[in-house]
């Protein structure tokens, strides 16, 4: 049940008249107004019934203290207590008691959705654009890999382990385990072939849950059934001995990604959009470490469209550089500057040449097409362009030994979107684009600052529910810091110019008075 927030100051109060005006959190709070969290979550609350509840916006100022300094459920509690600037911003009297760091726990899980986690960051930004904190349209999308909070394990070990808790339960609900069923668990580790150890350990497990089966009754044995689901769930996928699915039972949803083509890690991606002047985050999606850059693309811009930000320029690195995010960029009548991937745009541009006006080609020696046919795969339904040159001028070309066989025409068979691409390569080797693309380092330190400062470089929990409140969380503390910093030295410089207002006028009322 929630109750009415007491606005009743103690006498012990006037301590925090020695917390500087300049103090972050005085700045956020003057930045920020929260009140609109106490009626986005009083539907998750009895209004009625049952003991009182602690105030959401307590709580939740309580998990931006945690995730602006980087510390644990216990720790926030046991520093708030002991600092005023911390309690101040809590909002409550020094004197009065903090809730009990499990409660933060039940807060994030029963009460925070990832719904509710999205409307708060777009309601922060919003008021950011109302107060005019953010001016510019210039977003930038990218995504920083997190580690799992567990190692990741292979196919055999994962396989011991659930005959291990397939006999656990077993033994929990039936009091000890039937000498019919097999207990000795191979030793994988003695197989020198890793496909055979794997083989081995599948086939011992499926071996196992046939034998329980037989067994145990679905009624009396609930916890053991689930066990077996799962591990017939794991041993059904594909993928799972190809090492290429779930690598700990721990953590089930991380998932093994690669930031180069050497280097992998094992746990999840946050993609986020972010204005590049400003550099406040917009927008936050959080997916496995196997997820592909720019596949949520059009959520991240809806959901910054949201916040009242008129998009004009879109930044990315070459992850982004493809058809549909290109399309959707245009259709918000955004600029993109996102530079070209060559695996996308596969022409040598030395050698060919387009006019897109006459829709043909050039080569350097000055040839031309004549020709244009679709052409479309058998094998996968692919469609492509086949621009054929005039045969007649490619055979007195002195190069023709080098680009086609004597006696036919030379073709040149490119995708559909190839034609598009190249007015775009021809823009991206601009100044104007060069310079502009600067702007996009700004998302670099975002990154780091999230995973050095602010704990995104290793996951605090485990499943992809706990890393995308992780995530978001982050990103609410970091944009709360940035924008402390904006105000102050918005304040700063207003400051400056009132003080040069002053001395201004001061100097002209002394060159008055001293003429007269």
């Amino acid at each position: 049940m929630l109750k009415d927030k007491n606005n009743q100051l103690s006498i012990y109060s006037i301590l925090y008249n020695k917390i500087p005006e300049n103090h972050i959190l005085k700045l956020i709070n003057n930045a920020i107004d929260f009140s609109f969290i106490n009626k986005l979550l009083e539907k998750s609350y009895c209004k009625y019934y049952g003991r009182p509840a602690k105030e959401p916006e307590l709580m939740l100022r309580l998990l931006i203290l945690q995730y602006l300094y980087n510390l644990s459920d216990e720790r926030v509690i046991e520093e708030a207590s002991l600092n005023l600037a911390y309690l101040w911003f809590l909002g409550i009297n020094p004197e009065e008691e903090l809730p009990h760091p499990s409660l933060l726990a039940k807060f994030r899980v029963h009460r925070l959705q990832e719904v509710t986690m999205d409307e708060i960051i777009t309601e922060v930004v919003k008021q950011c654009v109302e107060k005019n904190i953010i001016k510019s349209g210039g977003i930038s999308i990218d995504c920083t890999h997190t580690h799992a909070n567990t190692v990741k394990k292979v196919p055999e070990r994962i396989l011991k382990h659930i005959a291990k808790k397939i006999f656990k339960n077993l033994e929990k609900e039936a009091g000890e385990i039937p000498e019919e069923i097999n207990t000795n668990i191979p030793n994988y580790k003695e197989i020198a072939d890793h496909r055979e150890a794997k083989a081995t350990m599948k086939a011992y497990v499926e071996e196992v849950i046939a034998q329980v089966e037989e067994k145990i009754e679905g009624e009396k044995h609930t916890k053991t059934y689930k066990v077996i689901e799962k591990a017939r769930e794991i041993l059904e996928d594909p993928k799972f001995i190809e090492q290429k699915s779930i690598r700990s039972l721990v953590d089930q949803d991380a998932r093994v990604g690669y930031k180069s083509k050497t280097e992998s890690f094992f746990g999840y991606k946050t993609e986020y959009a972010m204005t590049t002047k400003e550099r406040i985050i917009t927008a936050v999606r959080v997916y496995n470490g196997a997820y592909v850059d720019g596949t949520g693309f059009e959520e991240l811009i809806d959901l910054t469209k949201d916040s009242g930000i008129e998009i004009k320029e879109v930044y990315g690195d070459k992850a982004y550089f493809r058809k549909p995010i290109l399309d959707v960029i245009k259709e918000n009548g955004a600029e993109a500057y996102i530079p070209i991937s060559e695996m996308v745009y596969k022409i040598d541009e030395s050698k060919y040449a387009y006019n897109k006006d006459s829709d043909q080609w050039f080569c350097d020696y000055g040839n031309y097409t004549v020709e244009k046919q679709r052409k479309i795969r058998k094998r996968d339904g692919r469609e492509s362009w086949k621009y054929k040159f005039d045969v007649e001028g490619c055979q007195k070309c002195p190069k023709k030994d080098q680009c086609f066989k004597i006696g036919k025409s030379n073709t040149l068979e490119i995708s559909v979107n190839i034609p598009e691409y190249y007015e775009y390569s021809q823009r991206a080797k601009t100044k104007e684009f060069i310079e502009k693309y600067k702007e996009r380092a700004s998302q670099e330190w975002k990154n780091g600052e999230m995973k050095r400062f602010h704990g995104l470089s290793r996951a605090r929990g485990y499943g992809l529910r706990s890393m995308s409140m992780q995530s978001k969380l982050t990103a609410l503390a970091v944009n709360l810091k940035r924008i402390a910093q904006l105000v102050f030295s918005l304040s700063k410089n207003n400051h400056y110019f009132l003080l040069l207002k002053i001395r201004i006028k001061c100097f002209r009322l002394y060159k008055t008075v001293k003429v007269a």
